[in-house]
């Protein structure tokens, strides 16, 4: 028989009031763990306030950035002017009528044009076909017309063939001819010639320079060979060979003093050209397929020259920027302030180096007159003011709803995590003293919240701008008493709050800790509590059990007894 079943011998169901007797001594237990929740409760919400304290001083620090009321900004009048004003911190504030008389620009040195061979070294251009035409425009296959008359040529043609097609469209009216000393294709006829239509399909007009000029004699207006710029420098159809290399190929020359090798036998203009680009010779190197010449632009505009040197007989010979080349001068910027004399500057931004003005440059893009104004920042001022603003209510409203007791309609009282938390509660007390008091020993017109616009909604502790008007005022024209107010080392109104918000968010942490200590101290309480009921309850239930053990025993005896010594009744009728 299982005897630690409750009352199986007894009757008694001792297990149910072993179980009530341990239940009516758990009360303490549950005080402790009651308390133990409240202080998580309350640890949780000094963690929240914590992170609102560390906002408010995040904001108060931005308040005490020295730039932030020596902040400046830079606007033209002039309706979505390009122009691209900048003023830096501590920018003399005023206004400024720009007048730009003349942009800079920058120096290029331009080789001279033609550097590549002709079409053809002779008049006969019977062998050079369409495809492989070296001009700097490919030519397409299709049509064009001369005299109205349709001309139609594929590129497996040569360009005689298409000469030839001319002829034939125009029966005989129109002749073409290449010669090979001008480089030019000439068109001849007994009257006015008139070349191309709307629906041409191919672009050798403009490929071989040909124009309207109302005559009869049409010539391309420029030379149509050019360099190959993407061939080898050896194969590059370079009118003018380079010879300035030793026995591998290799030459070199020098771009504003900066040297530039290369390779006739494994590099392109193209590539040179790049390295150039990439090189520390402050200019961009481009190739003009229109006019066949290699062209070198300063990087920076002014009035400053470009120089090349290198033995004669090398590659800057070959394009043209020796012999030949032609220095195009960068122009300065001309400009005046106000009316004053002619400024210079050697770029299209205008700074305090040919100005003046301290802190304002202003990238210009256009010959006009701007007027410019340079004044404080206010909006960031603003935002940093409204900033503070808000995370002191989050402060203030937090501290509040977390304090606060109300009393229902039936009596009941309710409290919160710091109702009973003096210290937490003469935080906020401190933070409105702060804010309402005033910065003495200043020397400017703004002392206190109230000067610039700032104050206590009614009846609570919530601050907000009143009067936008006297803010922006003072900000505007009073940005120095206003740094004074919140920045004076100390006293100012950010330097109290740094130095309040530095205690009391390490205050907010002691509290936290003391409460992580006292839950672990309640736990030991708990733990030693719970062993002395676990041992309590197993004594009773022993105790029971020894019952129940004794009591089977006595019933298993009785019965034994009762087995042995039966009673037997007997009735006689007579």
């Amino acid at each position: 028989m299982d005897l630690s079943l409750s009352g199986l011998a007894s009757g008694f169901d001792w297990k149910t009031f072993v179980d009530q007797v341990i239940a009516t001594q758990r009360t303490p237990i549950t005080n402790l763990n009651n308390e133990k929740t409240a202080n998580l409760n309350k640890k949780a919400a000094l963690v929240d306030l914590n992170t609102k304290l560390t906002a408010l001083q995040t904001s108060s620090t931005a308040l005490a950035a020295a730039s932030l009321f020596t902040s400046r900004k830079a606007t033209s009048s002039t309706a979505n002017s390009t122009w691209n004003p900048q003023a830096s911190t501590g920018a003399t504030a005023g206004n400024y009528s720009i007048a730009v008389s003349q942009l800079a620009t920058a120096a290029r040195l331009d080789g001279a044009s033609h550097v590549g061979n002709p079409l053809s070294p002779t008049n006969n251009v019977s062998a050079l076909t369409m495809s492989s035409l070296p001009t700097a425009v490919a030519a397409t296959a299709g049509t064009f017309t001369v005299n109205g008359k349709t001309v139609t040529f594929a590129l497996t043609d040569s360009l005689d063939q298409v000469f030839t097609a001319i002829s034939t469209a125009t029966s005989g009216a129109v002749t073409a001819a290449y010669d090979t000393a001008t480089d030019k294709i000439t068109l001849s006829s007994a009257s006015p010639i008139l070349l191309g239509a709307a629906n041409d399909t191919s672009n050798f007009l403009t490929v071989a320079k040909l124009v309207n000029n109302g005559t009869g004699t049409v010539t391309s207006s420029g030379t149509l060979g050019t360099v190959d710029q993407y061939a080898t420098l050896a194969s590059a159809r370079l009118s003018t060979a380079i010879t300035a290399v030793d026995g591998s190929g290799n030459g070199s020359f020098s771009v504003n003093g900066v040297s530039i090798a290369y390779n006739v036998n494994t590099d392109s203009l193209s590539a040179v050209l790049q390295r150039i680009n990439a090189s520390t010779a402050g200019v961009t190197a481009s190739y003009d397929g229109t006019s066949d010449r290699v062209v070198l632009t300063n990087n920076t505009t002014g009035d400053i020259g470009v120089s090349v040197s290198e033995t004669a007989g090398g590659l800057l010979g070959a394009v043209g920027l020796t012999t030949g080349a032609t220095l195009v001068r960068g122009k300065n910027a001309l400009y005046s302030v106000n009316g004053g004399g002619t400024l210079t500057s050697p770029s299209n931004t205008l700074d305090a180096t040919s100005h003046g003005i301290t802190g304002l440059s202003v990238t210009v893009d256009s010959v006009s007159t701007q007027a410019i104004s340079v004044s404080g920042d206010t909006g960031a001022m603003t935002s940093a003011i409204q900033d503070f603003i808000t995370k002191y209510n989050d402060v203030q409203s937090y501290i509040e709803d977390q304090s606060k007791i109300t009393t229902s309609v039936a009596g009941k009282v309710t409290t919160s995590v710091f109702s009973s938390d003096r210290e937490v509660q003469s935080w906020a007390d401190s933070l409105r003293t702060i804010a309402f008091g005033a910065v003495s020993g200043l020397s400017g017109t703004i002392s206190r919240l109230e000067n610039l616009g700032i104050d206590f909604t009614t009846g609570t502790s919530q601050l907000s701008i009143k009067d936008s008007a006297k803010l922006n005022t003072a900000l505007t024209t009073k940005a120095g008493d206003v740094a004074q107010y919140f920045q004076t080392a100390s006293t100012g109104l950010a330097a109290q709050l740094q130095t309040f918000l530095t205690k009391v968010t390490t205050q907010d942490t002691d509290q936290q800790d003391q409460l992580t200590a006292t839950n672990t101290d309640l736990d030991a309480q708990i733990a030693n509590l719970q062993r002395r009921l676990d041992q309590q309850k197993e004594i009773l239930t022993n105790s029971f059990i020894a019952m129940e053990t004794a009591q089977s025993k006595l019933q298993s005896q009785a019965s034994a007894l009762n087995n042995a010594f039966p009673t037997t009744t007997s009735s006689t009728k007579k």
